[in-house]
C-alpha cells in the first residue's frame, strides 16, 4: 500500500482489488467508489489490478471504501499480504507480484482443464463416425454419461472462477466478462446434462448431435489459456519496476562505534558512515568522503558508460561499484533514496489513465449488460423467426455472450502505459503521469535552455582581467568570498578557480542576490558589486572601459562577469562553459522529427548566438530575465503550438510550469521529479528526443490496441448474432484477442528509441 499525503486532510493510495478481468470491471470498481462521500478521484488500472484513490479522511476511511467495492463484487485490499515485507523506512520490497502469483494459480487449472478438455474433444468428434461406435463397447448413452462426468470437474474446478465471480456480481445486480463467460459455458452445460440425464424433457434421444460438453469444456479451456497468458505478459510488462525494486541490496556495511559492521538496509542511519567494496552495490545515496571508484550508474541513469567518482561525489543507491573501495556519508535512506523517489513516481504514472482512455471507459460502462441484451435478442429471433430450434438458437446465443468480452478493451491503454513509463525508466526517462506521456507525443517546439541543457553546466575561468590597480589574486578572492554564497553556477566555477589557486577568502557582512543581473556584498567594509554590464544601467559607475573587452569575451561565447568595488569598476572574469558533445545531434534529430527547435537563455545575446551556432539553433532568445522566461513560452503557445521546455527544473520553474510538456535535465532530485512532467536522470539533451519518441511510440500502440479491440467486437458480435461463429472458435478468438493487445504493448519494450 502507497499513501501520500496531499495537505493535512487529503490522502492519495493505492490499493489492489481482486477480481477484476474487464474493462466493465474497471467502470463498475470505479462508479462504486466515485460515489462515496469524501472520494474526490478513484483510477483504476486493470493492468496493474490496482485502483489509485484521493480521499478526505475527514469523510471516509479504508474500512468502507472495501465495504463498497465488495458490496460491488470485488475485494479491496487494504492489509499488506503476506509475500511482501516493507522496511522501517516505508519501502516495499515484493517477493512475489499478483499477477505472477495469478499466473500460478491459472496454469494449475488450465493443465487440469486441458486434462479433460483433450479427451472430451477427442471423443466428441470420433462419436459422429459410425466406426468409433463400433469399436467401443458402450451405447451412446454410456458415452454422453462419460462426458457429462469428465466436463463437470472442467466447469466447477478449473472453471469455478467465472461462475463464483458471476455469482458475486448477481447478488448486487451487476454483470462482467464473467457474467458472459459462466452464462455461455453454463447454459451449454445445463442443456447437456439434462439431455443426458432426462432427455424426455426435451423429447429428445440423447445424441451426439444434441450435446455440447465439448463447447463447454473448450471454452472454459480456451478462456484459461488466454487468461494465463495474459497474466504472464502483464508480469513482464511490470519488469522494469520490478528491477528498480530489487536493485537495493539487503545489507551494508557501517561504521559503529569504529567498527565495521553489516546491517540490514532498514537499519542504516542518515550520516552513518557506509563502507562499499569492489563488486557491492551502493546500499544507499551518500556523499564520498573516502577513496574513489569507477560506478555503473546504468539501470538509473541509463547511461551505459561507467561514472568515475572522487572525494565529493555523489553515489546513488542501487548502482554497482565496480573497482575501488570507498567510504562515504549517507545522505538519504528508505523512501527517501532516489530508488525509492523513481519506484514511487512509476507506480504513479503506471496507475494513472491517459485522456486516451475516456472513450474506451464510457463504452465498458455500458458494454457487458448491452451485449447480454444482444445475446438475448438473437436468441429470441433465431428460435421465434428464424424458426431454427432452441438448440442453434442457443448456440448463437452462447457465441454472442463468449466473442464480446471486453478484455482487450480494458487491457489497451493500461498495458501500454506500463510498458512505456517502464521503458523509459530504465533508460533514465522519468514520465510524471499518462497524461504527460500522451501530451509529449503532439510536442511542436522544444525550447532548450543554454546553461545545463544545451551545454555541460560546469563552467570554468578562462580569462581574468583586473582594472584601476587592481590584483588578480586579490580581485578573484573579493569574487569568490561573494560568490560563495550563491548557487549559481558560474558562482561556482569562480569559487573553485579560486580554490585551486589556494586564495584567501574574506568574511561577507552582508549579501543580496539580483535575479538574472547580479550580487551585491558589503566585503571587509567596501561594497562590491559583480554581474553583467545591464547590472550598471542604472548606477553611476563607468564601465565604459569594459565594454569592448565585454564585446569581445562574448563574440567567442564566454560569459563576462563585470565587478566593482566603492563605486570603481576593477575588473572582468569571464568563463566558458563547453556545449555537451551530444547536444548537437539532439538538436538535429528533433529538426528531423518537424520539431522547432529555440534556444531561451538569460545571457546576453553574443554568447547565446555563438552556443546555438554550435548547437544548430537558428532561433535565440537572449537576455531573458528568469521571470520573464514564462511569459516568452506563452507567446509561443499562443500562436497554436504545442511547447515543450528543457532546463534545470529549478531556475527555470516558471517556464517549467507554463510549457505544455516541461522537461527537468541532469535531474534525481526530489523537486525535479514532483514538479516536472519528465525528469532526465543524466545530462544528455538526446533523452528529450528518446522521451518525445517513447511518447510517439506509446500513443501508437494505444490507438493500435484500441483499434483492434474496438474492431474485433465490432466484427465478432455480428458474426455470432448471425450464427456464422462457434461458440468455441469464439472463445479462442476471445482469448487472443486479450493476448495479443498485452503483447502489442510489450513491443514498445523494444522498439527503436
Amino acid at each position: 500500500m502507497k499513501l501520500g499525503m496531499k495537505n493535512a486532510l487529503l490522502q492519495t493510495v493505492t490499493l489492489p482489488v481482486e477480481g477484476m478481468t474487464c474493462a466493465s470491471c474497471v467502470a463498475r470498481v470505479e462508479k462504486a467508489l466515485k460515489q462515496v462521500d469524501g472520494v474526490k478521484e478513484a483510477n483504476v488500472n486493470l493492468a496493474t489490478e490496482k485502483v489509485t484513490i484521493a480521499i478526505d479522511t475527514n469523510r471516509t476511511d479504508l474500512a468502507q471504501l472495501a465495504s463498497v467495492v465488495e458490496e460491488a463484487g470485488y475485494k479491496l485490499v487494504t492489509q499488506k499480504p503476506d509475500s511482501r515485507s516493507i522496511d522501517s523506512h516505508g519501502v516495499e520490497f515484493p517477493e512475489e507480484s499478483q499477477q505472477e502469483k495469478n499466473y500460478r494459480e491459472l496454469r494449475r487449472e488450465l493443465v487440469l482443464s486441458l486434462s479433460f478438455a483433450i479427451p472430451i474433444m477427442v471423443v466428441s468428434m470420433a462419436n459422429m463416425t459410425d466406426w468409433f461406435m463400433k469399436w467401443i463397447p458402450l451405447s451412446m448413452e454410456d458415452v454422453n454419461r462419460l462426458l457429462l462426468v469428465a466436463t463437470t470437474p472442467v466447469m466447477f474446478v478449473s472453471g469455478r472462477r467465472f461462475f463464483k465471480a458471476a455469482w458475486q456480481l448477481a447478488r448486487h445486480f451487476s454483470a462482467d466478462m464473467n457474467t458472459l463467460v459462466a452464462v455461455g459455458t453454463g447454459v451449454a452445460y445445463v442443456y447437456s446434462m439434462v439431455v443426458v440425464l432426462f432427455p424426455h424433457w426435451l423429447g429428445l434421444n440423447g445424441t451426439m448431435d444434441d450435446v455440447y460438453f465439448d463447447t463447454a469444456a473448450t471454452i472454459i479451456t480456451l478462456i484459461l489459456m488466454g487468461r494465463m497468458l495474459e497474466a504472464k505478459a502483464k508480469s513482464k510488462a511490470l519488469d522494469a519496476i520490478k528491477k528498480l525494486m530489487s536493485l537495493q541490496p539487503k545489507t551494508a556495511t557501517v561504521v559503529r562505534d569504529g567498527m565495521e559492521q553489516d546491517v540490514p538496509i532498514e537499519e542504516v542511519l542518515q550520516n552513518d558512515t557506509v563502507i562499499v567494496k569492489p563488486g557491492e552495490k551502493i546500499p544507499v545515496d551518500g556523499l564520498i568522503i573516502e577513496g574513489q571508484t569507477v560506478i555503473d550508474e546504468s539501470m538509473v541513469t541509463g547511461e551505459s558508460l561507467p561514472a568515475e567518482k572522487h572525494i565529493g561525489d555523489r553515489v546513488v543507491g542501487g548502482t554497482m561499484n565496480k573497482n575501488g573501495s570507498i567510504a562515504f556519508r549517507a545522505t538519504a535512506v528508505g523512501k527517501n533514496t532516489v530508488i525509492a523517489h523513481i519506484v514511487k513516481l512509476v507506480e504513479e504514472a503506471q496507475g494513472s489513465k491517459a485522456p486516451i482512455q475516456t472513450l474506451a471507459d464510457k463504452i465498458a460502462s455500458v458494454f457487458v449488460p448491452v451485449v447480454i441484451g444482444i445475446a438475448v435478442l438473437t436468441f429470441l429471433i433465431w428460435f421465434f423467426i428464424g424458426g431454427i430450434g432452441f438448440t442453434p438458437a442457443m448456440i448463437n446465443f452462447i457465441a454472442v455472450l463468449i466473442i464480446a468480452c471486453p478484455c482487450s478493451l480494458g487491457l489497451a491503454t493500461p498495458t501500454a502505459i506500463i510498458v512505456g513509463t517502464g521503458r523509459g525508466a530504465t533508460m533514465g526517462i522519468l514520465i510524471k503521469n499518462a497524461e504527460s506521456l500522451e501530451r509529449a507525443h503532439r510536442v511542436q517546439t522544444v525550447i532548450l535552455d543554454k546553461t545545463g541543457t544545451l551545454t555541460e553546466g560546469k563552467p570554468s575561468v578562462t580569462d581574468v582581467a583586473p582594472f584601476n590597480g587592481m590584483h588578480e589574486n586579490l580581485l578573484l578572492s573579493y569574487l569568490a568570498s561573494i560568490e560563495k554564497k550563491s548557487e549559481h553556477p558560474l558562482a561556482q566555477a569562480i569559487v573553485e578557480h579560486a580554490a585551486a589557486k589556494n586564495l584567501p577568502l574574506f568574511t561577507v557582512d552582508s549579501f543580496a542576490s539580483h535575479t538574472g543581473l547580479g550580487l551585491t556584498a558589503i566585503v571587509e567594509g567596501k561594497a562590491i558589486m559583480v554581474g553583467s554590464l545591464d547590472f550598471y544601467n542604472d548606477t553611476p559607475i563607468d564601465v565604459k572601459v569594459a565594454r569592448d573587452l565585454v564585446e569581445r569575451f562574448s563574440s567567442e561565447g564566454k560569459t563576462a562577469m563585470v565587478a566593482a568595488i566603492d563605486g570603481q569598476l576593477i575588473g572582468i572574469v569571464a568563463l566558458a562553459d563547453k556545449l555537451h558533445s551530444t547536444s548537437r545531434d539532439a538538436v538535429g534529430q528533433l529538426k528531423a522529427m518537424n520539431i522547432e527547435v529555440m534556444m531561451l537563455s538569460g545571457d546576453n545575446k553574443r554568447t547565446a548566438d555563438v552556443i546555438a551556432r554550435q548547437a544548430g539553433i537558428e532561433q535565440v532568445i537572449a537576455g531573458v530575465l528568469p521571470a520573464d522566461k514564462a511569459a516568452r513560452v506563452k507567446a509561443i503557445q499562443k500562436s497554436g503550438r504545442v511547447v515543450a521546455m528543457a532546463g534545470d527544473g529549478i531556475n527555470d520553474a516558471p517556464a517549467l510550469a507554463q510549457a505544455d510538456v516541461s522537461i527537468a535535465m541532469g535531474g534525481g532530485t526530489d523537486i525535479a521529479m514532483e514538479t516536472s512532467d519528465i525528469t532526465l536522470m543524466k545530462q544528455d539533451l538526446r533523452g528529450v528526443v528518446q522521451a518525445i519518441r517513447l511518447s510517439k511510440q506509446t500513443i501508437r500502440t494505444i490507438r493500435q490496441n484500441l483499434f483492434w479491440a474496438f474492431f474485433y467486437n465490432v466484427i465478432g458480435i455480428p458474426l455470432a448474432a448471425f450464427g456464422m461463429l462457434n461458440p468455441m472458435i469464439a472463445a479462442g478468438a476471445m482469448a487472443f484477442s486479450s493476448v495479443s493487445v498485452v503483447s502489442n504493448s510489450l513491443r514498445i519494450r523494444s522498439a527503436k528509441l
